[in-house]
This record gives C-alpha cells, sequence and structure tokens, in this order.
C-alpha cells in the first residue's frame, strides 16, 4: 500500500524546493525537445550527452554505447540486490522531421503554452525519456532498495532502420538484458462517462514493405501505348484497394475486443464478436467496425497503404518502368510470405514485379505476458490510480523495437501513461504537444509501477 501511495506524490529536494518527480519530467522533457534530434540525419549522441551530464550530476553510472559517433546510445543503471533479474526501462531519442511552417509554434523550441508543452518529440517519444530519467534519478535520490537492477536506454534509430537497438542486441546485449522491459506503444483512453482504458500493449502488428514494379516500353507521350507502365500500376493498385484482406482474431485481440464489449461505450462491438469468429459473416463484422472506429478495425486484419508513386521524368515522356512503395503492417501470426502471396494472386498480373522493400525487417515474437509479475504490478497501480477502470493488454496497430527484445525473450509492455488526448497535436503530426497534467501524472503512475515491480 506505502508502494502505491508513493506514486501520487513523491518529492526530493532540490535548492530548497520541493519538486515531484513529475515536476521534474516536465522540466527534462522541455530541455530534450529543444535538442533537435530530427531523423535523418539522427545526430542522437546530442540527447545521450545531455543524458550523461544529469547522469554525472546524480552519479548514476552510464555508458555510451554505438558504432556511429554521431549516433550513440545512452545506457544507465541502478544496481538491485540481484534477487531478480533487471527491469528495462527504454526510449527512443530521435523524432521524426518536422516543418515548420507548419506549426504554429517553433517545433523545436519546446514551448508552453496554456498547460501544454509543444514541440516534436513531446509524444514520440522524449516524453517517455523524460519519465524514465526523472523516476531514476528520484529512485537514485532516495536511495530506494530494489531487488531488481533499474536500467534506462535512450536508443538511436528507431524511427528509419532500427540500427540502435539492433546494434546493442548484437554487441552489447549484458548492458540491456532484463527480464521486462518499459516502452512506448500503451496508452490512456478516457471515455465519456469518465472511465478509464489503460491499453498495455503486449504485441504489434509488423511493418512488411512492398514495392510494385511495372515495365513497359518508353516513348512520346503522344503515343497511346497499350503497355504504359503508369497504367498498370494504377490498375495493380486499385485491385489491391478492392481486395479484402482475411480477418483474424488472436488470442490478445479476442480479450481485447470481448474487454472493450463489457464498457458502455463500446456495448455496441457485444453482437458483432459471434459474426467476427464466422467466416461467412466476419467481413461484414469487421466493415461494421470500421465504420465507428477504425482503430479497431485496423486490429483485425494485415493493413496495405500505397504510400508513395515513382515514375517519369518529364510530362512528355511516357516512362519504362513506374513503381508504388506499399506500407504493409500483417498481423503476427502471418508470415510474410504468406502476405506477398496474397498480393500476387489479387494483382493477378504476371508482368508486374512484387518485391520485398530494403530496409529494415522486425522480427515476429510471441506476445508478452499478462499473467507475469510485471504485468500484475502494473494493474495494481493503475487501478489505485483509477478505480474502475479497465486495465486490458492490447495489440498496436504500428510498431516499436520492441519486437527486437521480444525476440531475445524479454516480455516487452508498451506501458500506458499518457492520456490520449482527442483534438490535439499528434505524434508525428504538426503541432505535437502534450499536457504538463498528463506529463506528470503519467510520470508519477510510472515511479509507482517501477517502485511495485522492483520489490
Amino acid at each position: 500500500m506505502g508502494v502505491l501511495l508513493l506514486a501520487l506524490g513523491v518529492f526530493c529536494a532540490c535548492n530548497g524546493a520541493q519538486t515531484t518527480v513529475g515536476e521534474r519530467a516536465s522540466r527534462y522533457l522541455g530541455e530534450l525537445v529543444r535538442i533537435d534530434t530530427s531523423n535523418p540525419p539522427g545526430n542522437e549522441t546530442r540527447v545521450a550527452r545531455w543524458l550523461e551530464r544529469i547522469a554525472k550530476e546524480e552519479d548514476i553510472p552510464y555508458e555510451l554505447l554505438g558504432a556511429d559517433p554521431e549516433r550513440l546510445n545512452f545506457v544507465a543503471r541502478l544496481r538491485g540486490t540481484g534477487k531478480q533479474r533487471a527491469l528495462l526501462l527504454m526510449a527512443h531519442t530521435d523524432v521524426v522531421p518536422a516543418d515548420a511552417a507548419r506549426w504554429s509554434v517553433p517545433p523545436f523550441a519546446g514551448e508552453v503554452r496554456e498547460g501544454w508543452l509543444w514541440g516534436r518529440g513531446a509524444i514520440d517519444d522524449k516524453a517517455l525519456l523524460a519519465a524514465h530519467l526523472a523516476v531514476m534519478v528520484e529512485l537514485k535520490r532516495r536511495a530506494v532498495k530494489l531487488e531488481r537492477d533499474i536500467i534506462l536506454l535512450g536508443e538511436a534509430d528507431e524511427e528509419s532502420g532500427s540500427t540502435g537497438i539492433q546494434w546493442l542486441r548484437e554487441n552489447a546485449w549484458s548492458s540491456i538484458d532484463a527480464e521486462f522491459a518499459l516502452t512506448e506503444g500503451g496508452f490512456i483512453a478516457e471515455m465519456p462517462s469518465g472511465r478509464r482504458i489503460y491499453h498495455v500493449q503486449t504485441c504489434e502488428k509488423i511493418p512488411t514493405r512492398a514495392i510494385l514494379r511495372a515495365h513497359g516500353t518508353s516513348g512520346h507521350g503522344s503515343l497511346p501505348l497499350r503497355d504504359n507502365p503508369v497504367v498498370t500500376l494504377s490498375r495493380a493498385i486499385t485491385r489491391l484497394a478492392e481486395t479484402e484482406q482475411p480477418v483474424r482474431l488472436n488470442n490478445i485481440t479476442r480479450r481485447y475486443f470481448v474487454a472493450l464489449s463489457k464498457i458502455e461505450e463500446y456495448r455496441w462491438l457485444a453482437p458483432l464478436l459471434p459474426r467476427l469468429g464466422r467466416q461467412q459473416t466476419a467481413m461484414m463484422a469487421a466493415h461494421a467496425i470500421g465504420e465507428r472506429d477504425p482503430q479497431l478495425e485496423a486490429q483485425l486484419r494485415t493493413s496495405i497503404s500505397p504510400t508513395m508513386l515513382q515514375a517519369g521524368v518529364r510530362i512528355n515522356v511516357i516512362p519504362g518502368t513506374a513503381e508504388a512503395h506499399l506500407d504493409i503492417r500483417r498481423l503476427p501470426d502471418e508470415t510474410a510470405e504468406e502476405v506477398m502471396a496474397r498480393l500476387r494472386r489479387a494483382i493477378h498480373d504476371s508482368t508486374l514485379e512484387v518485391l520485398p522493400a530494403p530496409g529494415q525487417t522486425m522480427p515476429a515474437a510471441k506476445p508478452s505476458s499478462s499473467d507475469s509479475r510485471l504485468y500484475k504490478r502494473m494493474e495494481e497501480v493503475l487501478l489505485k490510480a483509477s478505480p474502475g477502470a479497465l486495465v486490458t493488454p492490447y495489440m498496436q496497430a504500428g510498431a516499436t523495437d520492441g519486437a527486437f527484445l521480444r525476440e531475445r525473450g524479454v516480455d516487452v509492455y508498451g506501458v500506458p501513461l499518457f492520456l490520449r488526448e482527442s483534438g490535439r497535436g499528434r505524434a508525428h503530426g504538426d503541432d505535437e504537444r502534450i499536457s504538463i497534467a498528463a506529463m506528470e501524472a503519467g510520470t508519477e503512475l510510472l515511479y509507482g509501477i517501477v517502485l511495485a515491480a522492483g520489490r
């Protein structure tokens, strides 16, 4: 009980003032947002050096690790008794680029307006990094005795190539080896009734990018060529858009949908669930769900989105080739080969190539356990903070670098710390921002979870 209550109001003496762990995290976040680590090129060492300064001030042991001196990972460790294996607090230090012309404020100013902190990375993922750091500093200042080591990882290059976590996994595994990891991917949803849903990410869909390449005869734009590759490619994309991907529930999504259907705002799901389980009615049920909530439908099947087109050099020249890049997010119980074979059947054109796109490939790993010690402790803390809330495992439609750890046997959880506030700038969007209240409350939740898990 004392551990849980402590999470609701921790503070330390800093230059004579009382500063809560949440207030410290908000201050850290402002400083982190002001460090431009847009990827590309990343330059994540800038954040690693900032973290190094804090670690030195707090006398926390740390390492800077990586192959590229401009893109170093930061790893710090507080030693426990060793009775239990380590807990890894993981967040990435890079951010996606921001077009300043589309923002209401400079994206790297870390400006606070009317209780909101604005800036690229304010949600993805520097808020979590700031919370992790604030919690580690709190543990160190209080000299908290824990049964497991607490490791903080500031990871480079999550947004494009995952080179940071892959390098660590292959070259410095002992520095991050842990029983559990807390990372991005979880979130809090608040219903109109005021009831909260804590989404604990325990698995995720897998990016499986592909290229469609059509070939034809290059010539003058005035010629009505029958094998114009732009036309061939357009037909293929249309066929894909019109082809339904199969509906499949797994253990996590089935449990999640059942749990949601018992909440007042999602009662409409209940009659659709039996239909999802029958082949004859699954497609219609998925459509009905998508009309009400597209994010729920995204968990029911592999998604295929054409995102980039490449063809031609001049308006009056028919190109010899045309390409479309597809962002595919496949269900974790499907293989890449199954999805690619399905694409070829849908396109039904032997003259058009269907190729895997170069770049990172993420491993398919089994879901993290919802019966583990950490999950149970997390559930206790969240329900103490919000009596009557729903705490549920769920599958994220996006992807994180947690998959690389799950493949090595680490139970990884997208920890639900921050309230998803509708109508505000979201991750990767213009005017990205987080409310100070949500930042501070989420950090205090994290402190309670780490304390409960470490004792």
